[in-house]
């Protein structure tokens, strides 16, 4: 275990990377016991500027807008959690029968992934957002996981047709062992790196998704979002205002997270291939 950590904090990426996530999980997730503010209620009047009492001022509601953005960066944590997970599941389940089965189970389940990639999933994300009467965080999250899919089913497929013939894959397949006993056994052990490495783009990916749409007016209802921040500015002129506590604070928020991720990202293709290490 100490060796596994040692060489994933070796890379001056994972470090940094790792720092700024911690930093914002703890923001998000211990601020609301440090800064025990209401989000919802209201703290002052619209568009006050930072001061002692309210470091980051009000937005167009008059609510504290340090607790809307710490209980917002928990939200949109929380989204990108869920739907990394669900993204990562389905895809690997996928891909993984596709690669492993070949013939005309791959045929079908490639076509599959081919018709999610041809129609872009951010497109498929608005229709479904739009014809929903309730939006919580939690549903939100799943739709993003399951139109995120399918790059990571077609990425792992590629790597498990290579290791479908391995030697250790035929004398399992000879012992008798089912296919899916196969799978989690010889064959997914061998790309768990790749699959935690796609798990930290689907989570980036999920994070950026929610923004986008809840700046669209198509974020979750009767909760804070990163991006719901983002659109309230927009709507109540918050840039036009120079109100920018309203806006700027969520942005450099959704920044930090995506590129922390993606620097992990980063450091750990060095980690796990070792053509990349020094």
């Amino acid at each position: 275990m100490k060796e596994v950590l040692a060489r994933f904090w070796k890379p001056h990426r994972t470090k940094v990377g790792s720092i700024i996530l911690v930093s914002v999980l703890l923001f998000g997730f211990l601020g609301p016991h440090v800064y025990d503010v209401d989000p919802f209620s209201m703290a002052g009047f619209l568009y006050e500027s930072p001061s002692r009492d309210l470091p980051l001022g009000t937005d167009n509601f008059g609510r504290d807008m340090l607790a809307s953005l710490i209980h917002g960066t928990r939200t949109s944590v929380i989204v990108g959690l869920v739907a990394g997970l669900i993204a990562t599941g389905i895809g690997t389940g996928i891909g993984s029968i596709a690669g492993y089965k070949g013939g005309k189970v791959d045929e079908l389940l490639n076509s599959i992934t081919n018709l999610f990639i041809v129609v872009p999933p951010f497109v498929i994300l608005i229709l479904i957002s739009v014809s929903l009467e309730q939006r919580s965080a939690l549903l939100l999250a799943m739709i993003i996981g399951i139109t995120s899919w399918p790059w990571t089913a077609r990425a792992v497929r590629s790597q498990v047709t290579s290791l479908r013939v391995r030697e250790h894959v035929n004398i399992a397949r000879l012992s008798g062992f089912n296919t899916l006993e196969i799978l989690f056994r010889e064959i997914l052990p061998y790309i768990f790196s790749y699959i935690f490495m796609a798990f930290i783009l689907q989570v980036a990916t999920a994070i950026i998704n929610e923004a986008t749409l809840s700046m669209l007016g198509l974020g979750p209802f009767e909760t804070i979002s990163l991006g719901g921040l983002m659109h309230w500015a927009l709507t109540y002129e918050a840039v036009r205002t120079d109100a920018w506590w309203a806006f700027l604070p969520a942005v450099i928020a959704i920044a930090l997270l995506t590129f922390s991720l993606y620097i992990i990202n980063s450091g750990m293709d060095e980690i796990f291939n070792p053509k990349l290490r020094e």
